[in-house]
């Protein structure tokens, strides 16, 4: 079943706008901190983690993440909540779901509510994943368990399992959702990108 041109906007608005909710930058300003003006100047976990503490980032972590479940969660739900037994997204609803997650990853990105200056999207695109295949989802969880503890460290773990998950996807899905799935991280490679030319930018102009 292909969806039609309504679902498709309404996922493609619906992700949009809720990836655009800066939640770091509202945590931060409750903190007279504004994430976009220190540290990394990254809007996320990491840089309100490393400049605030763990308390004030699990807010943070929760509802950037959360963005990315609640955009695929109503994607499937105005496309008919197609999956199979496991919960993998299926039939007429993956499309909707993966606009849905790329629009909300776009939002985090660019977000309209906050001048455009946004992050980078990792958790929002765990957020939904963890929608689109959730038994993959689950397994990456273990993966992030047992790197984390190997190398003793939450950063190493959360990186081995989120690039783990398209090969643990494999085992629940075809090759054409792993594949878009590969595309929605090429999104993230390109923010991390583009950081990095920002920052070699702003170090030539300080004439470091």
């Amino acid at each position: 079943m292909t969806p039609g041109p309504l679902c498709a906007l309404v996922a493609l608005i619906g992700g949009y706008l809720l990836g655009s909710v800066p939640v770091a930058v509202l945590v931060g300003r409750t903190h007279g901190f504004d994430p976009r003006e220190a540290g990394d100047r990254n809007p996320g976990f990491w840089n309100v983690m490393r400049s605030l503490g763990r308390r004030a980032a699990v807010p943070v972590f929760a509802g950037d993440t959360l963005k990315g479940t609640l955009a695929a969660g109503l994607a499937l739900a105005v496309s008919g909540a197609h999956t199979t037994g496991t919960g993998v997204v299926a039939g007429g609803g993956v499309v909707p779901v993966y606009l849905a997650v790329a629009a909300a990853m776009a939002g985090h990105a660019w977000p309209v509510f906050a001048g455009f200056r946004g992050g980078r999207s990792v958790l929002t695109f765990v957020g939904g994943f963890a929608v689109i295949c959730p038994p993959a989802f689950l397994l990456g969880v273990v993966v992030l368990v047992l790197a984390a503890l190997t190398a003793r460290s939450f950063a190493v773990g959360a990186r081995v399992a989120v690039f783990g998950l398209p090969l643990l996807q494999l085992f629940f899905t075809p090759i054409g959702q792993v594949a878009a799935t590969g595309a929605l991280m090429c999104l993230i490679g390109l923010r991390f990108g583009q950081a990095a030319r920002s920052s070699h930018t702003g170090r030539a102009a300080d004439g470091t």
